[in-house]
């Protein structure tokens, strides 16, 4: 099997098309929300969570059934139907056409899986099997969520913050070069971690 290609997409004005509007496609959707993309989906009968986000104008739906034509202009497609054939179908043209398709829960039907991810601020972390082990992904998404506290949210900001200053600064390659990995240490770490516990501890205090 080749080696999946792992990378962080832009889809900001992208338009994405998702086939299928049930309880799994919503969890599909939901996750695109916040990318900024242009989210076209399909349904001949959506949840009603779905139907929410098509009266908020949050995404483009149409209850009806796919068609080819669908595809023109698209960027990706998630397919989540309960239809095998609508989902070979999708696929087949998505293939045709040179778009990137997933078919949930089909890894022989996928371009690309969606990862189990660990979320804080603007640190990703992404763990997928390549569709062997759905599970296995999430069991170590917990764990990593552990590892990384809600705090390196702040920490990431300030080291964002902190890197265009010394980027920007007069100090040579070499020293800003340190000084970035410096910032990225343990010890950088836990001084953050303690600064922001005795924000919150004051803060509750206060309140």
């Amino acid at each position: 099997m080749e080696r999946l290609f792992p990378i962080f997409l832009k889809l900001a004005g992208r338009r994405v098309l998702v086939v299928g509007a049930g309880k799994v496609a919503e969890g599909k959707i939901e996750s695109l929300l916040e990318t900024g993309a242009s989210i076209h989906v399909i349904a001949p009968r959506p949840s009603e969570r779905v139907q929410e986000w098509g009266a908020t104008s949050q995404i483009t739906l149409e209850g009806r059934e796919f068609r080819p034509t669908d595809l023109d202009g698209v960027f990706i497609v998630i397919v989540a139907t309960s239809s095998t054939s609508v989902n070979k179908l999708v696929y087949r043209e998505a293939q045709r056409r040179g778009v990137l398709c997933n078919v949930v829960d089909v890894p022989d039907q996928c371009d690309f899986f969606y990862p189990a991810v660990v979320r804080r601020g603007d640190l990703q972390i992404a763990i997928s099997t390549s569709g062997q082990s759905p599970s296995l992904a999430q069991k170590i998404r917990r764990q990593l969520e552990k590892q990384y506290g809600k705090g390196y949210a702040a920490w990431v900001a300030e080291l964002g913050a902190t890197r265009r200053e010394v980027l920007n600064s007069s100090l040579d390659s070499v020293q800003k070069r340190f000084l970035l990995q410096s910032l990225a240490s343990r010890e950088a770490l836990e001084a953050q971690l303690s600064k922001n516990h005795r924000l919150n501890a004051k803060g509750e205090q206060a309140a």
